[in-house]
């Protein structure tokens, strides 16, 4: 019996990256939450910035914040931190096993830029180190005080980086080291700030020392990062399910979109958490998610090459151009060196298979080039017209053939 390593690795990681995600991002959201719920005490004590009562599941809760600290440190202190750890830990090992492993294939564009294997991940390593070292940096500079401000630089860099990334990577490459320069950003502050920071104030506690109140700011203004930049992170996990994003040839524009909308989602609720509901925020949101939509349809069909020709193509032809551009990965028995399976376990080896993803074809093969990966087989732009017109008609069989 051949067990396929890579696609159990693969599936582990995977499952292992939503649940610790789903913890950590679950924490950071309770969290914001209940600090923006806090209200002063009916009977104030020495240190309390203020409380919340709750019931949950049966069972009322009481939750006090001090200040700084405490007077004394209890014997039980929960620390979280482990969640975001291993959050980045297999999301890191995804990024090595999918896209550095199998770099020719999910990384490499060869029609973009011609990398080799070592150049292409050293280049993805140095926008993820490079992010962290941008975004500390503008923390740390005492000129910029305000939160937005850094927001919106970082925005900025973010956006950037996605137009590079999308020059010299696939569409899907680029995408997703976009996600994890945040996600590093996001693990790195609670590794190299949060906790240090609250390590330093329970040191001084137990030596008697009057904690530094400066390291609890510090430490709330990256946890109020990491809130923000959580729902661009979600939609980029998911994104490469989606061509008429990623493999738009303004990829990298709706991506800010996007994020951009995350964001207000996220300030919506924030201010929501504090008593301030502002509906206006949502309706934002929506108008400027149909407005994405529109905006990348309208691009997509200016940039669709038009078929001057009506006339029918058969499915004999149309399964010639999938037998040599898409059947060596989409098939019972892939001949790809990379695929043991083929991916979302779409066959395309009889006809019935090929009129079943007719729909799937001319997204990803027609309207954007999303497929074959880094179009490694060389399809041409005549092949693409062909395959658009043959599933078109199976698609909508009165629709007029010519776009």
């Amino acid at each position: 019996m051949e067990i396929d390593i890579a696609a159990w690795a693969n599936l582990g990681l995977r499952w292992l990256h939503l649940i610790t995600g789903i913890a950590w991002i679950g924490a950071s959201f309770y969290f914001v939450w209940l600090d923006n719920h806090l209200r002063p005490s009916k009977t104030p004590e020495d240190g309390i910035a203020g409380d919340l009562w709750a019931v949950h599941g049966g069972g009322f809760y009481h939750n006090q914040k001090y200040m700084v600290a405490p007077s004394a440190m209890p014997d039980d202190l929960h620390w979280f931190k482990w969640e975001a750890y291993f959050t980045w830990i297999s999301g890191f090992l995804l990024l090595v096993l999918i896209y550095y492993y199998g770099a020719d294939v999910y990384l490499i564009d060869r029609s973009k830029a011609d990398f080799s294997q070592l150049q292409a991940i050293l280049i993805g390593l140095g926008f993820l180190g490079a992010g962290w070292f941008i975004y500390d940096g503008l923390c740390r500079l005492p000129v910029i005080k305000s939160d937005t401000v850094i927001g919106l630089i970082w925005f900025v860099v973010l956006t950037g980086s996605a137009y590079l990334l999308g020059e010299i990577f696939s569409d899907r490459g680029a995408f997703i080291h976009i996600g994890a320069m945040i996600g590093t950003v996001m693990a790195a502050n609670v590794f190299l700030v949060i906790i240090p920071n609250q390590r330093k104030v329970v040191s001084a506690m137990i030596n008697g020392e009057t904690p530094n109140p400066v390291l609890g700011r510090q430490a709330k203004q990256r946890s109020l990062h990491n809130n923000y930049m959580t729902l661009p992170v979600l939609f980029i996990m998911i994104s490469n399910h989606y061509p008429m994003v990623v493999g738009s040839s303004i990829n990298w524009i709706l991506l800010a979109g996007l994020g951009a909308i995350g964001w207000v989602i996220r300030y919506f609720f924030n201010l929501r958490h504090v008593g301030v509901v502002r509906y206006e925020l949502v309706f934002a949101a929506f108008a400027g998610f149909l407005f994405v939509a529109y905006f990348a349809t309208s691009v997509q069909q200016r940039n669709l090459i038009k078929d001057d020709s009506d006339e029918p193509v058969s499915l004999t032809l149309a399964m010639m151009i999938i037998d040599r551009h898409c059947v060596s990965c989409h098939s019972a028995q892939p001949t790809h060196p990379d695929f043991s399976f083929a991916p979302t376990n779409m066959l395309l080896d009889s006809p019935d298979q090929i009129k079943q993803y007719a729909q799937s074809i001319y997204e990803r093969a027609v309207i954007t080039d999303a497929m074959p990966l880094g179009n490694e087989t060389d399809m041409t732009v005549q092949e693409r017209l062909l395959l658009g017109r043959w599933a078109r008609g199976i698609i909508d069989p009165e629709e007029t053939i010519t776009p």
